[in-house]
């Protein structure tokens, strides 16, 4: 080897490493002989693998453990050639892995708009938690602004207690009123939430020491870019609130949206200036038993949250004794932000966790379902990775080669699974329609990118370190000598894959219960009858505090505006209230005390109420089983009236007559007039409770807000546009809104449990799906590998069936083993999700006979088409073949 003579010489090399290389390159030479390689061959590429390793080990190179820049390249430019040669194999894995990370990066957005990061633009967030009341039952409340200023005097574990009273008002002159929603804060709302202003200031810490005061508002980013254009000179500007006017003193930052997570707040007023914006909650800051302020507090630093709560509940408690009357025996509780009652985090805390695990296991099976192709691929190269490692490559270079193109499919996945989930990440809109522009179109912003990231790094590592170890661990003899046989990538592989189609099996099934329990739940749902009529109802919404109306005023509005609406041909009733049934939030309660009745020992004795207007059980067609409804003179002038449901009557009364026994309430005593049947005021899957009605006409409370309901026998729409034309004709500075059919206002909830059957059912096609191309190409390459026996027993007389238990023998091995392990982890799921669910067991068995049944023809449907080549082998071609 003259050639080798002259290397040595001019690389410098000892004697006695000459001759290791010498013995190297000769072993390198006769393992490429035994491909069948000619010497000359054999003996360039030998020299041509020891000539690059030495070339870049003298420049310094460890290519093989430490990859430099160069070495990456080269890795990356030959990953690309191998998945351009394999185009079916890269669009599968790109989008499978595509769709998996698209659904798990969208709901991560909506998670994190609600319970990861519910505040935007707050500093350090983690350090502000929520600070509820608890009534004696352990129900919570919200806050007083007596008991918050006395808490924010007693607590030392905390650095700042702010609080929020979430309202609406009419924001403009009359002409040009629009509705915004705002936030009566303590003047120290934005230094506890660590809020910097974008223009001017905020509040000063001394606008707490007394009502009134200067009449000065800060003004959120959207409502001054969207109504003054941005325009910096705005600080100073006057703009009228329930036409008052206000002084802007400041701009909120962009990315505040207030202390409503998933609502966006237009303004903050004082709490001190309540009375202007609502005139009658004149006792609002006096009156203890008034509790409408979300509380927020900011931890001390180095207090933990454990300490911090333990002195929350002594505090509340001591205030509660020390205060007595409505008081007693309440305490309060420090919650997380995710964990507070607050806002749509409330609502949404468990579809949004239901949902992003749904996601992880279609991101579970995309993943095994990567590594099963790769793993294929692998074994198909074994003969090329044999040649490799024969020619001096490391098999840790062999592995990072792979894991390169893994790295490669994983990062193309996640590029267009984030592409698509700006779009579907807006899906939230159809499920919580009244939401804010913050939950509509959630941030894909450098956290996302992240979490995408750490997604791809994850599903390259679980979708390409099972290939990768298996090609790099490859025997050059073994590898020739299988592929001789015909097998299909040595026992190692097929035990691999065999698990991977196991884990799609079973979580595919997975997904299948929790959708079928999903689906069970909702349509047990939608049949339920709410007990109220509320087809050919036509509604819209006003606030009389938005005009600044006092009770007399209010009053006379509501009569002018029912009586314009009865006058339009084809109206058959017509009513209005402060809660409309079946809507998201809970509505008011009230303490009651009922004339012959003991209230056991912590009893709740707030009850949830309606202030309704004469007709309303006309309107929603709810049977009046004793007594009367309300009449036209149930108003301030006459006695107290009130009706109560069947539940109120046998809770309290137990088998007393109702009809004039006595409940005090707002400090007066109101008669029983009339007993209505249960209907659903909160929910459809609710259970009966008690609940009163009281008139409009003597329990006003103009913050509340009043829906004008009108039964017709015309087309819901024309009866909608009667309920504005008739607000607009009696005061045009009132804006109607909520306009639409009462039908699909009271469907919003059970729209939300659909569209989340809906999504769970989508992705469970999905991950069936996924399963069933896991499947498919375990079996179709089994079959391409073993094509050679298959000819074999053919040519031997073996029958169709024979050929066919060959096949199928191993693959319903693996289904069975997958069905048995994801049904019983369905059982468990319908356990752990009953709380969910409605009408559905914890051991749905039509459930999971059905994801059974949807699992098994799925695999019949992928075991069709392999066992369909296997019966068309033709045995001469199959022994002709190597």
């Amino acid at each position: 080897m003259i050639w080798l003579d002259r290397l040595l010489k001019r690389r410098r090399i000892s004697d006695d490493l000459s001759a290791e290389i010498q013995a190297h390159l000769e072993e390198k030479t006769d393992a490429l002989l035994a491909l069948g390689l000619s010497r000359e061959d054999a003996e360039s590429a030998a020299r041509r693998a020891f000539g690059n390793v030495t070339a870049l080990k003298e420049r310094g190179h460890d290519v093989w453990v430490w990859p430099t820049v160069e070495s990456v390249l080269f890795d990356v430019r030959f990953a690309l050639r191998q998945l351009r040669r394999a185009p079916t194999l890269t669009a599968v894995v790109v989008l499978t892995l595509g769709i998996g990370v698209a659904a798990t990066a969208s709901v991560f957005s909506w998670t994190r708009a609600i319970l990861i990061d519910p505040l935007p633009g707050t500093g350090d967030p983690n350090r502000v938690y929520a600070l509820e009341s608890l009534t004696a039952s352990g129900s919570w409340t919200p806050t007083s602004w007596p008991d918050f200023r006395d808490l924010r005097r007693s607590l030392t574990s905390v650095s700042g207690l702010a609080a929020a009273y979430p309202t609406s008002v009419a924001i403009g002159d009359d002409a040009q009123a629009e509705r915004g929603g705002t936030e009566l804060v303590s003047a120290n709302f934005f230094d506890v939430l660590g809020v910097e202003p974008a223009a001017g200031r905020f509040f000063p810490l001394t606008r707490d020491n007394a009502p009134g005061g200067e009449a000065d508002v800060v003004i959120g980013y959207r409502l001054w870019q969207r109504r003054w254009n941005g325009d910096p000179s705005v600080i100073g500007k006057v703009v009228r609130i329930n036409r008052f006017p206000f002084t802007v003193i400041g701009v909120a930052p962009r990315s505040f949206h207030g202390s409503m997570p998933g609502e966006d707040i237009d303004l903050w007023v004082p709490a001190m200036m309540v009375n202007q914006i609502l005139p009658t909650a004149n006792s609002l800051l006096e009156d203890r038993g008034w509790r409408t302020f979300r509380v927020l507090a900011r931890l001390t630093p180095g207090v933990s949250s454990v300490a911090a709560g333990d002195e929350v509940r002594r505090v509340a408690s001591a205030i509660a004794r020390r205060e007595g009357g409505r008081s007693e025996g309440m305490s309060a509780t420090l919650l997380p932000l995710w964990q507070s009652h607050w806002g749509l985090q409330d609502t949404l805390r468990a579809p949004l966790v239901i949902l992003l695990g749904a996601c992880g296991l279609v991101l579970f099976i995309a993943c095994a379902n990567t590594a099963n192709l790769l793993l294929a691929r692998a074994a198909g190269r074994r003969r090329e990775l044999g040649l490799r490692l024969a020619l001096g490559a490391p098999r840790q270079r062999l592995a990072r080669q792979l894991l390169t193109e893994a790295a490669i499919l994983a990062l193309a996945g996640s590029a267009l699974g984030l592409v698509c989930s700006i779009w579907l990440a807006r899906g939230l809109r159809a499920i919580v329609p009244a939401s804010g522009s913050s939950l509509i179109d959630p941030r894909m912003d450098t956290t996302v990118l992240v979490f995408t990231m750490a997604l791809a790094c994850g599903v390259t590592l679980i979708a390409g370190i099972a290939p990768a170890l298996y090609g790099s661990r490859q025997r050059l003899g073994e590898a020739l000598g299988e592929g001789s046989r015909g097998t299909s990538g040595g026992v190692q592989a097929v035990r691999l894959r065999s698990l991977f189609v196991v884990a799609e099996v079973a979580l595919a099934v997975i997904s299948l219960v929790g959708a079928g329990l999903f689906y069970d739940s909702y349509r047990n749902t939608r049949g339920v009858a709410p007990g109220f009529d509320a087809d050919h109802v036509a509604m819209g919404s006003v606030s009389l505090a938005l005009a600044g109306f006092d009770s007399a005023t209010a009053d006379a509005l509501l009569a002018r505006v029912a009586d314009r609406i009865a006058g339009t041909p084809g109206i058959t009733a017509v009513s209005y209230t402060d809660y409309v049934p079946l809507s998201l939030g809970q509505g008011s309660w009230e303490d009651l005390e009922v004339e012959g009745y003991a209230p056991e020992r912590n009893e709740n004795m707030k009850i949830y109420r309606a202030a309704i207007g004469p007709g309303y059980f006309d309107v929603v067609r709810i049977p009046v089983l004793a007594g009367r409804g309300f009449r036209a003179d149930d108003d301030s002038a006459h006695a107290p009236a009130m009706i109560v449901n069947e539940t109120f009557a046998q809770h309290f009364l137990r088998g007393r007559s109702p009809l004039g026994v006595k409940v005090k309430g707002w400090g007066r005593w109101f008669t029983i007039v009339g007993v209505v049947r249960d209907a659903k005021i909160y929910r459809l899957t609710e259970s009966p409770a008690p609940y009163f009605y009281v008139p409009v006409r003597q329990v006003y409370r103009p913050e509340y807000g009043y829906t004008f309901l009108a039964r017709s026998r015309l087309p819901v729409a024309e009866a909608v546009s009667a309920i504005t034309a008739a607000v607009r004709s009696a005061d045009p500075g009132v804006p109607t809104y909520n306009a639409m059919p009462l039908a699909d206002y009271v469907g919003v909830p059970l729209r939300g449990q659909q569209m989340a059957a809906s999504l769970l059912g989508g992705l469970a096609a999905v991950a069936l799906v996924l399963a069933v191309i896991g499947l498919y190409g375990l079996l179709a390459y089994a079959v391409g590998q073993r094509t050679r026996e298959i000819g074999v027993r053919i040519a031997l007389g073996a029958r169709p069936v024979q050929v066919l238990g060959v096949i199928s023998r191993n693959a319903g091995a693996l289904i069975l083993v997958g069905l048995g392990v994801g049904l019983a982890c369905g059982a468990s799921l319908g356990h752990v999700l009953s709380s969910l669910l409605y009408g559905v067991g914890s051991a749905d068995v039509p459930v999971l006979a059905g994801a059974c049944t949807a699992m098994v023809l799925a695999a019949a449907a992928a075991i069709a088409i392999p066992a369909h080549r296997a019966l068309r082998v033709d045995p001469i071609i199959a022994l002709r073949a190597d």
